[in-house]
């Protein structure tokens, strides 16, 4: 049983990306100053947020055979939404609610243009990102939408802290472990794995595809405008630009954590590593002084890197399927 229980630990994907992260984490505590502190910790705790929200719909959504391209965009319309209410006089939890409820509806658009128009998501997500970034810029006028101190208890969510734990990270955790039940202990998730994994399956089980994939497409985006708030809260502002880069860092950690870019396999658990991983990456690229424009290269690089594993585990698994069924 041990015996058992070992060999499947080495042959998960969680134990090399454990180990690739402590290298890591190893390499930048070792040669910059200060990389380990328990502030810089703590401050790394709170950049691992914004992918990693974004990640836990995203996952979702890829898992299920789909993609969200448009989620760091949402993110910053949710931020805005929630500071141009909190600046018009609506109390700060009002302010969140409702701007989850326009996240919702954001996801219900693209839900629509997959399921019922029938864009591909990867397309349709790439057209919703023109329209957001515009329409943030509009309401913006590409000026911060500053939330003023009046309004400083609003600022403890994004910055705020319970014992060495950042309130945002709490939130990111509580997220991932309540996606990670659904996933694996609930008949939701199960379809979800299906729907990703073998659509033919899943259509002869009789599962509702499109409904699968648009509560998913809500659900993302819900989260995404989340997200942006607590960036929104962090900054004391908003802005058109502030979490624009949300999506291809939740891509790249959730595809690290072996989350399938085909669909059909993942797990929470992964992808905080994966997270945690990429965030460590970009804060240690910062630490050490390489230039802005660079850490732009190494970062598409991460992708590149990110996605040629997946499609190795795609090919050992097709592989695998296929002498299964011999």
């Amino acid at each position: 049983m041990k015996s058992s229980l070992f060999k499947r630990v080495l042959r998960s994907k969680l134990l090399p990306l454990v180990a690739v992260t402590v290298v890591v984490v190893a390499f930048f505590g070792i040669t910059t100053n200060g990389f380990l502190s328990a502030s810089n910790l703590r401050s790394i705790m709170i950049s691992m947020c914004l992918s990693g929200m974004i990640g836990v719909g995203m996952s979702m959504l890829l898992i299920s055979g789909e993609i969200d391209l448009a989620s760091g965009y949402e993110a910053c319309m949710g931020g805005i939404i929630t500071a141009l209410l909190i600046k018009a006089g609506i109390p700060w939890p009002a302010a969140l609610l409702i701007t989850i409820a326009a996240g919702a509806v954001m996801g219900g658009i693209l839900a629509f243009l997959v399921n019922k128009v029938g864009l591909m998501g990867f397309i349709s997500s790439m057209a919703m990102i023109s329209v957001y970034n515009g329409l943030d810029y509009i309401v913006t006028k590409a000026q911060d939408v500053t939330i003023t101190a009046e309004h400083a208890s609003f600022y403890s969510l994004g910055a705020g802290t319970v014992g060495f734990l950042p309130i945002p990270f709490i939130i990111m955790v509580v997220l991932m472990i309540i996606y990670g039940l659904i996933l694996y202990k609930t008949e939701f998730g199960r379809t979800i794995y299906m729907t990703g994994g073998n659509r033919a399956a899943a259509r002869l089980a009789g599962v509702n595809r499109k409904k699968i994939t648009s509560i998913l497409y809500i659900n993302n985006s819900a989260i995404c405008a989340l997200a942006g708030s607590l960036v929104a809260a962090r900054m004391h502002c908003a802005n058109a630009a502030a979490c624009t880069s949300g999506s291809i860092d939740a891509i790249t950690a959730a595809v690290l954590g072996g989350v399938s870019f085909r669909g059909g396999d993942g797990n929470m658990g992964c992808l905080f590593i994966g997270v945690a991983l990429v965030t460590f990456f970009n804060s240690g690229l910062t630490a050490s002084g390489l230039q802005s424009y660079w850490q732009i290269v190494v970062q598409g690089l991460l992708l590149v890197v990110a996605l040629c594993i997946d499609f190795v585990n795609e090919r050992s698994r097709q592989k695998a399927l296929s002498q299964v069924a011999i």
